[in-house]
C-alpha cells in the first residue's frame, strides 16, 4: 500500500510504500489519528524496506492511502 503524506510550507509530499493488510492499515490508521489529533507529537512509519520515516503532527497536512499500481503511469505524449 502507499501512503502520501502532506507536509504544511512543504511543496513536497512524502511518499511511502508499507505492506498492505488490513491489520497494518488499521494500525497505521490510529498512528495518523493520534498524531492529527495531538495525542502524540510525531508520526512515526516504518516503510517495506525498513526505513523508518518521522513527521511532526502539527506539520500533516494531508495523509492518502492507496493500492502501490493506481497511479502509476507509464508512456509518452498525451
Amino acid at each position: 500500500m502507499d501512503i502520501r503524506i502532506g507536509v504544511t510550507q512543504s511543496p513536497r509530499e512524502i511518499t511511502l510504500e508499507v505492506e498492505d493488510d488490513a491489520a497494518a492499515r488499521k494500525k497505521i490508521k490510529a498512528a495518523v489519528d493520534a498524531a492529527i489529533s495531538g495525542a502524540t507529537d510525531v508520526l512515526w512509519l516504518t516503510d517495506k524496506k525498513g526505513r523508518e520515516v518521522a513527521v511532526p503532527g502539527a506539520k500533516i497536512a494531508y495523509v492518502e492511502f492507496g493500492s502501490p499500481d493506481s497511479d502509476k503511469r507509464m508512456g509518452f505524449g498525451g
